[in-house]
């Protein structure tokens, strides 16, 4: 994986959950995902096009996206409701448009579908390459 296009991607995720959800998180050891099944509960997808063509996945465990929506909300979110799923949308376009600005200082031109959310145990993320 090269570094140029995978650390936007980290760096954008980690500013964005600090900002809304004073999370402060490393990084740990991440990996290329092979199948479909998601690795959460709860996911966003965005489709891209330009100069580089494919989907973004960000997803996120039940506990820690309610965690998430609690912060930013300052109030108790049990389940994955509506809220819920309305903030998952808005911090996937958050975390890639943060990516496509960084992208776009190295020259990369990137457009940005509406985000789709998925969620449920064991749900499936197809992407496009």
């Amino acid at each position: 994986m090269d570094a140029k296009m995978v650390n936007p991607f980290l760096q954008a995720t980690l500013e964005i959950l600090k900002e809304v959800a004073e999370l402060d998180h490393q990084v740990g050891k991440f990996f290329r995902k092979k199948e479909e099944v998601a690795t959460g509960d709860i996911t966003g997808i965005v489709g891209i096009t330009g100069s580089g063509k494919g989907t973004v996945a960000v997803t996120f465990e039940k506990n820690v996206i309610l965690y998430i929506v609690s912060q930013l909300f300052d109030e108790q979110y049990q389940e994955i409701d509506d809220m819920v799923i309305d903030a998952v949308g808005e911090l996937t376009n958050m975390i890639t448009g943060r990516v496509v600005d960084k992208l776009a200082a190295n020259g990369f031109t990137l457009d940005l579908s509406v985000p789709v959310i998925v969620h449920g145990e064991k749900h499936t993320v197809a992407h496009h390459t």
